[in-house]
């Protein structure tokens, strides 16, 4: 996907380390025993303080009641203040640390994967000063690799009540995946990459360039929608209404007719000057993020907008909804989090800033509840935060961009790069501490 005119790629690989630590106020359980090997750890290497001053135990802040915008509900959100002021923030290290490894102290560079390793060609092993590891972190592990497409993997979904996944590709083709083997089990030719890829109940919905191809994956109905001119980048489903986001700056809205049992051409948005790339749902308005450094609010029962968001200075690439707060990332580095004031209007209440340029936001749960954002940068990396603390939480490395993160079932979560690779990811549930009362 090009952009300012073809003479910027916008998910080029930018080079240079960017590395975190954050001491959370929990004892790490491998250093209890002696052998964690991971750096920056998350979590104490020392005892844990018996109370945080109100005779309560110190915990690691998080939201029990927070909700992503099509992830799992939850109540209003308790958090009026973001960033490191909330809960012990993000900590910045120096990106190499000194971990055991044959009978003597190896200083490993946390911030590069070995590409000896990936090649499988490392004669060091443990006493490499690279990672030969896909993800520093904690709480997180790498289930699969799913391997097919040859280019980038610009979608990937899993319609409802279907034990297959798909993902979509700029090299023209949809993949199905039996969620059982892992097996490819179909390759769809479209004639044209694949823009962004949504499921929504059944239906599995596909951006091209000029179209809009929708499948029902319970009866095989296939449906072409035309009217966008240009890619379409982006797409959401409320109330029945299909939105998509198109090159040419234009939001097409097609309303589902359950009689004819069809998608019929409702509406179209106009506004942005360039390219609608991002759109999320929420609070009965629709964002809408675009090439032209803007997000559109717009009123679902009017279709008409209501404010323009400014706070960008580059692409707005992906919009996420969390309770009252739309999270935004662009390529100008930063993640914005926006609140609404008494008269309605959404200011920029957080700033979060990245060393690179921001692809893409997704939001999800870890095994115990707590909200984290998951923010790819084009530096290759995918960036795992606790919210609203923003306490980096762990690291995934990716052979070029992440441009598609997707939640899956329970614990899971999906991402596809540059090189056509498709990861499964799990959340680990956390060991549970043994004390008398367990003991029988």
């Amino acid at each position: 996907m090009d952009f300012d005119g073809g003479n910027k790629r916008v998910y080029n690989r930018l080079g240079g380390p960017a590395g975190g630590d954050t001491k959370n106020q929990k004892v790490c359980y491998k250093w209890q025993a002696g052998n964690c090997n991971r750096y920056p750890c998350p979590f104490l290497h020392s005892e844990l303080p018996t109370s945080n001053g109100n005779g309560a135990p110190s915990k690691r802040p998080y939201a029990e009641n927070s909700g992503f915008s099509g992830n799992r509900r939850g109540g209003g959100s308790s958090f009026n203040t973001w960033g490191p002021g909330r809960g012990g923030g993000r900590g910045r290290g120096g990106g190499r640390g000194s971990v055991g490894g044959g009978g003597r102290g190896v200083v490993v560079n946390v911030e590069r994967v070995c590409t000896y390793w990936i090649q499988g060609t490392c004669d060091y092993g443990d006493r490499c000063k690279f990672l030969h590891s896909w993800s520093v972190g904690d709480g997180f592990s790498l289930l699969t690799q799913l391997e097919g497409h040859k280019k980038v993997v610009s979608g990937i979904a899993m319609p409802s009540g279907s034990d297959k996944l798909y993902t979509g590709s700029t090299d023209e083709t949809v993949r199905v995946w039996d969620c059982q083997s892992g097996q490819c089990i179909a390759v769809i030719n479209l004639g044209g990459e694949v823009g962004c890829m949504i499921s929504e109940g059944p239906w599995l919905f596909v951006g091209i360039p000029n179209f809009v191809k929708a499948w029902n994956t319970q009866n095989s109905m296939e449906l072409s929608l035309d009217g966008p001119v240009g890619q379409v980048y982006a797409l959401v489903v409320i109330n029945d209404m299909l939105f998509a986001g198109t090159q040419d700056g234009a939001i097409l809205v097609w309303k589902f007719n359950v009689a004819a049992n069809r998608f019929e051409p409702a509406a179209s948005l106009k506004g942005h000057s360039r390219g609608v790339v991002s759109l999320v749902v929420g609070a009965n308005r629709l964002y809408s993020g675009s090439m032209d450094n803007t997000i559109r609010v717009w009123n679902l029962e009017t279709l008409q907008c209501i404010q323009t968001l400014t706070g960008h200075t580059s692409v707005v690439m992906s919009v996420l909804c969390w309770d009252q707060f739309l999270i935004s990332c662009s390529l100008d580095k930063t993640v914005k989090v926006w609140f609404a004031t008494e008269s309605g209007n959404l200011e920029v209440t957080y700033t979060h800033t990245e060393e690179h340029g921001i692809v893409t936001l997704c939001g999800m749960h870890d095994s115990q509840g707590k909200p984290i954002l998951l923010c790819s940068c084009n530096d290759n990396t995918v960036r795992l935060y606790d919210l609203p603390s923003f306490a980096e939480r762990g690291k995934i490395f990716n052979k070029q961009e992440v441009r598609a993160i997707q939640t899956g079932p329970g614990s899971i979560f999906f991402t596809g790069d540059g090189t056509g690779q498709v990861r499964v990811w799990n959340w680990i549930a956390e060991p549970a501490t043994v004390t008398a009362n367990n003991i029988k």
